[in-house]
C-alpha cells in the first residue's frame, strides 16, 4: 500500500515561530506583568530573523491582549504569561466579527430606544446592578467581561420584545467574541463602564432617541479592535 497520500507536514509561519520562543523566553525569565521585552532589533538578531517577522509577532500579541506596544517607548508584558491564542482561530474570528459587529448595531440600538419607551423599575435595578458589579471586576484588573455581558442582557429584557431577544440569542456566542475582543483593548473597560452608564442615564430619563444614540456610540467603539487592522497574511 502506498503512502503518497499521506497527510502534509504542516509548514508553521514564521512569526508563529517567533511566538513560541517569545513564550519560553517570558516563561523561563520569570517575566510578569508591566516588565519589557527587549526591542525588536534585539530580538530579531537574537532569533536570526527580520525584524518584520518579530513585528508581525507582537502585532499578534498585541491584537490577543497580551502586551501592550507605546509608541517610542517599547513593548511591555500585560499579563504575566505569553498564552497565544492559536492564529487560525484569530483569522476564523477576525473573518467573521464585522458581521457580527454589524448586527450588533442594528439590534441593541432598537433595543435600547424600546427600553427607554418599556423599562421597569426591575429593569433599571438590573442594569445598575450589572454596572455595579462590572465596575468590581475592572476595579480588581479584570476586564469586566461578566459585567459587561449581564448589562447587555438586562437592556434587552428591558426592551420587552420577545423577537428581538430571540435574534440576540441566536448570536449570544459571536456576541460573547466581540466582546472579549474589545474589553481586552488597551483601557477600553473604563470606557466601555462610561459608555454603559450614558445609556442607563437615558433609558432611566426615558428618552429612547438618546438611549438610541448612546448605544450606537458604544457599539462603534466596540467596533475599534487591533484585531480587524492585523494581516495575517503578512510574513506568512
Amino acid at each position: 500500500m502506498t503512502d503518497a497520500l499521506r497527510p502534509m507536514a504542516k509548514q508553521q509561519r514564521l512569526y508563529e515561530q517567533v511566538l513560541d520562543r517569545l513564550r519560553d523566553y517570558v516563561t523561563e525569565g520569570g517575566l510578569r506583568a508591566g516588565d519589557r521585552l527587549p526591542p525588536e532589533r534585539d530580538l530579531a538578531a537574537r532569533l536570526g530573523v527580520s525584524r518584520a517577522s518579530v513585528k508581525q509577532a507582537i502585532v499578534v500579541l498585541e491584537v490577543q491582549g497580551l502586551v501592550e506596544a507605546r509608541h517610542g517607548g517599547g513593548t511591555y508584558l500585560v499579563r504575566d504569561t505569553l498564552d497565544v491564542e492559536p492564529v487560525e482561530r484569530m483569522v476564523e474570528r477576525r473573518r467573521r466579527l464585522p458581521d457580527v459587529l454589524e448586527a450588533r448595531e442594528a439590534l441593541e440600538t432598537k433595543l435600547a430606544e424600546l427600553a427607554a419607551e418599556r423599562r421597569t423599575e426591575d429593569d433599571l435595578t438590573a442594569m445598575r446592578s450589572a454596572l455595579a458589579h462590572m465596575a468590581g471586576e475592572i476595579g480588581q484588573g479584570a476586564h469586566g467581561v461578566e459585567g459587561d455581558r449581564r448589562f447587555h442582557a438586562a437592556v434587552t429584557a428591558a426592551a420587552h420584545s420577545s423577537i428581538l431577544a430571540e435574534f440576540m440569542g441566536s448570536i449570544a456566542d459571536q456576541i460573547a467574541e466581540s466582546r472579549t475582543e474589545s474589553l481586552r483593548q488597551p483601557h477600553r473597560p473604563n470606557r466601555s463602564l462610561a459608555q454603559h452608564q450614558a445609556i442607563l442615564d437615558a433609558i432611566e430619563a426615558g428618552q429612547p432617541r438618546q438611549a438610541a444614540a448612546a448605544m450606537r456610540r458604544h457599539v462603534r467603539t466596540v467596533a475599534k479592535v487591533r484585531l480587524l487592522s492585523w494581516d495575517p497574511t503578512e510574513n506568512r
